[in-house]
């Protein structure tokens, strides 16, 4: 082993722990709310974001990375088709989501890893975060709804999508100067926010997790991320 790759795989181990601790959230949320199925699978959505941000601060390279996420997306089908952990995909819906989500980072990944970690940061957060949140709050808040395509959407999981999405958007762009990278100017980043707010409308079988993070990934190297 040298000190090139000891950093790596110590970020390595942090990341299996962090996505351990979620893991272990997700069951302990669903056996505490057992009748709120969607709960413990939006612990591990949301928990799932950050992953990326880890990655950049260990600086885990493509060797390591890409063939991680494809085990992960490997071990999420494989979850969808024997429901090993049912907390992670038992919400009473058919839907490939999970798959999907682990699919859009494995391709975000192969695209953009490691020479643009917040193009590939700003897909993951603005599903991990803006459609995580949109989907507790939706349920919780009393507000007009509607169904497309046989899902069910609401103004209060439609605005939390897009206001969420905006905010993490904009906290890349500050992270991004920060650190002497390029970024999206502001009214770029709102755009991106309600396209991806518009693409989760459309979330049939889990569509949305491949839709949302790969357009806001491309959409914010197109308009400024280079």
């Amino acid at each position: 082993m040298t000190l090139s790759t000891t950093p790596q795989l110590l970020g390595l181990a942090v990341v299996v722990l962090w996505l351990a601790v979620v893991v272990l959230t997700a069951l302990a949320v669903r056996h505490r709310w057992s009748s709120e199925r969607e709960w413990s699978r939006k612990v591990v959505h949301i928990g799932t974001g950050p992953v990326v941000l880890l990655a950049w601060l260990f600086g885990i390279q493509r060797d390591l990375a890409i063939p991680a996420a494809a085990l992960v997306t490997a071990a999420t089908a494989l979850n969808h088709r024997f429901r090993l952990l049912p907390a992670v995909e038992d919400v009473g819906r058919h839907s490939y989501g999970t798959v999907a989500y682990g699919a859009s980072i494995t391709i975000l990944l192969a695209l953009f890893w490691p020479q643009q970690p917040l193009t590939v940061a700003a897909g993951v957060l603005v599903m991990a975060l803006g459609d995580g949140l949109a989907g507790l709050v939706g349920a919780q808040l009393r507000s007009r709804r509607w169904s497309l395509l046989g899902q069910n959407k609401s103004v209060a999981g439609t605005s939390c999508m897009a206001a969420v999405s905006a905010l993490s958007l904009l906290s890349l762009r500050s992270l991004a100067l920060a650190t002497g990278q390029a970024a999206p100017a502001i009214p770029a980043l709102v755009a991106i926010a309600l396209i991806a707010t518009a693409l989760e409308q459309c979330s049939w079988f889990g569509l949305d997790n491949l839709t949302v993070p790969l357009t806001s990934s491309l959409l914010w190297q197109s308009w400024g991320g280079t």
